[in-house]
């Protein structure tokens, strides 16, 4: 954590990610400067403690003047805010866009830019077992663009960055982001889509970890993609009879409705392999598998 210490570090698209990131940065005592979309978690990243926090949407060019360039440290966390494949466009590969330009106008390159992309760039399904040397031309449009984005950072000039890293992230939970959970607790009783593939999963914590990982690699590690997901994919079913258990309601049934794929393509049953970053990086789950990650939401009343 030492490697963050009076360091610049810039956030772009400082949501739930982000925001975990922000803190633990600051707390470690880097300078955190963040650009959301959102003006209401601009004022909490303030209250915070934040450096600086710019409200502006990352597609433009109009913030580039009020960051300045040569940080130590840049992470590119966005989401999509919505809007279909237009909005995912907009703010991957534009806002990806931007945030090069940014970085290649400042006079000093950034130190380590690195890019919370997704899994969503995987076509595969069957039960493969994927890593990152896997055909990654996604199966979806939003799959597709994601990908786009991340040849534009694995393209970048030399006066932009010294070096990146791609962290292609697995479905995403932790506190305050729990559908599942939050579906049961609501008294679902059936559930769209099957319940009969692997959910591959990652808490926000350990999505955090890994970006810190990264920022903190020793300089030869460099221009790298890697895998971030716990240790024990489950099936969905599995999954939900566990939380349903915990939660002592009755186990609801799946509908197998379009509900739950992803733009008419069904949720694919594959295992995303970690084992890349755990191996270069000495990263580990601190939540390896989604009872131990449930396990700690539900133990927060």
């Amino acid at each position: 954590m030492s490697v963050l210490h009076g360091k610049r570090l810039v956030i772009f698209g400082c949501g739930y990610v982000g925001s975990a990131l922000a803190r633990v940065a600051t707390s470690a005592g880097a300078s955190v400067e963040a650009l959301t979309r959102n003006p209401d978690k601009a004022a909490e990243l303030r209250a915070s403690g934040l450096a600086k926090v710019i409200v502006a949407e990352l597609s433009s060019a109009g913030w580039h003047r009020e960051i300045a360039g040569g940080a130590e440290f840049v992470v590119n966390c966005v989401s999509s805010g919505g809007g279909g494949t237009e909005g995912y466009r907009q703010s991957y590969l534009d806002g990806m866009q931007s945030i090069l330009e940014w970085a290649a106008s400042g006079g000093t390159p950034a130190g380590t830019i690195v890019y919370t992309s997704s899994t969503s760039v995987y076509p595969h399904g069957d039960g493969a077992v994927v890593e990152e040397s896997a055909p990654a031309d996604g199966a979806t449009p939003n799959g597709r663009i994601i990908r786009e984005s991340e040849i534009l950072l694995q393209n970048a000039s030399a006066a932009a960055c010294r070096r990146w890293f791609i962290l292609r992230l697995a479905g995403i939970y932790g506190p305050g982001r729990h559908h599942l959970l939050d579906q049961l607790r609501n008294g679902e009783t059936r559930l769209p889509g099957s319940g009969g593939h692997r959910l591959n999963l990652v808490h926000r914590d350990d999505i955090v970890a890994a970006v810190l990982a990264c920022l903190g690699a020793p300089v030869p590690v460099a221009n790298e993609i890697f895998n971030v997901a716990d240790t024990a994919p489950a099936l969905r079913e599995e999954v939900v009879r566990w939380l349903a258990g915990r939660l002592g309601c009755a186990m609801p049934g799946f509908d197998g409705a379009a509900g739950a794929r992803r733009a008419g393509v069904p949720m694919p049953d594959r295992v995303i392999s970690s084992a890349k970053i755990q191996r270069v990086l000495g990263w580990r789950p601190q939540f390896p598998d989604y009872r131990a990650g449930f396990g700690g939401i539900l133990a927060v009343k």
